[in-house]
């Protein structure tokens, strides 16, 4: 089985508390990602190797593009739009109870958005649909985290963290309905946790494994295709990027949580990470992330 086709770079020498939701916005030719704990959106522009903060805001879990270009911030139980120059507006709030957040969001193809929500213990799966329509599509998860569909459109991808499961749905697209779950991948006991994933052009699923310092990538019948190894066990979440969007950017964190599902024995002192890496892997490309179409007054 293939490993490391090359050597991880670190193109962002940071100390991201919880380090997630890179994603990359094509006509901006950016990566942005959040630090969840932190409260803050980043930016890294390859073209330069530059680096830096674009906004300190309430904690917030994930984001979409919007299809005009901004940012949809999916937060403590609020919603806000941060545009391109900085500037950022909440425009929902008390959809969670307090104290609870969002954690990874995804929009689909209509342009809805698909976003776990993490109260104590007990995770949600919930549907916000362009019309204003809030649909929550089922409980009973722990750590709803990284989401993605098949390149036909017929499937999605949803991880619970905990039970170290990735599952399977059948996806209606005209609906948004998801039936029919299954079980995709189980990630060993030892080797840490499913968290963020992306799904790459042949339909490959590739998941970043917190306390497990690598990324696995899943043929689309579930069997493991390669492992890449990181320099940072805390790996949280990844996503392609550049134009050709050949590369893979992933992000770590330098906090520690979730510690009851460490590996035992693991020691994270020397490898605990938050910054964000590039790692580029012969023949495999990505997909451009589908659009959200909220709309806000």
């Amino acid at each position: 089985m293939p490993t490391n086709d090359h050597s991880p770079e670190l193109v962002a020498p940071l100390s991201l508390q919880v380090g997630e939701n890179p994603l990359w916005h094509p006509e901006a030719a950016t990566l942005y990602f959040v630090d969840i704990l932190g409260g803050t959106i980043h930016a890294y522009i390859p073209a330069t190797g530059a680096y830096q903060l674009v906004c300190k805001t309430h904690v917030t879990g994930g984001f979409t593009i919007q299809e005009d270009g901004s940012l949809l911030l999916f937060q403590d139980g609020r919603l806000s739009v941060l545009n391109l120059n900085g500037n950022i507006r909440e425009v929902a709030s008390g959809l969670l109870p307090h104290n609870k957040r969002f954690n990874d969001v995804i929009a689909d193809p209509e342009g809805r958005v698909y976003a776990g929500a993490m109260e104590g213990g007990i995770g949600r799966l919930i549907r916000f649909d362009p019309d204003g329509t809030i649909t929550e599509l089922f409980d009973g998860m722990e750590i709803p985290n990284g989401m993605g569909f098949t390149p036909d459109l017929t499937g999605m991808y949803v991880t619970d963290s905990v039970p170290r499961k990735i599952y399977y749905f059948d996806y209606d697209r005209h609906s948004g309905q998801l039936t029919n779950r299954r079980v995709f991948a189980q990630i060993p006991d030892n080797e840490g946790c499913p968290d963020g994933m992306s799904v790459d052009a042949e339909g490959f699923v590739w998941s970043a494994i917190w306390f497990g310092g690598r990324i696995k990538r899943f043929s689309p019948d579930g069997k493991l295709d390669r492992e890449v190894f990181l320099p940072a066990v805390q790996t949280a979440s990844l996503t392609f990027g550049g134009p050709d969007l050949a590369d893979i950017y992933v992000s770590t964190s330098a906090s520690t949580t979730a510690d009851a599902l460490r590996p035992p024995g693991q020691d994270l002192s020397a490898f605990r990470g938050g910054g964000i890496y590039r790692v580029r892997v012969e023949g495999v490309r990505g997909r451009p992330a589908f659009r959200s179409r909220l709309r806000f007054p």
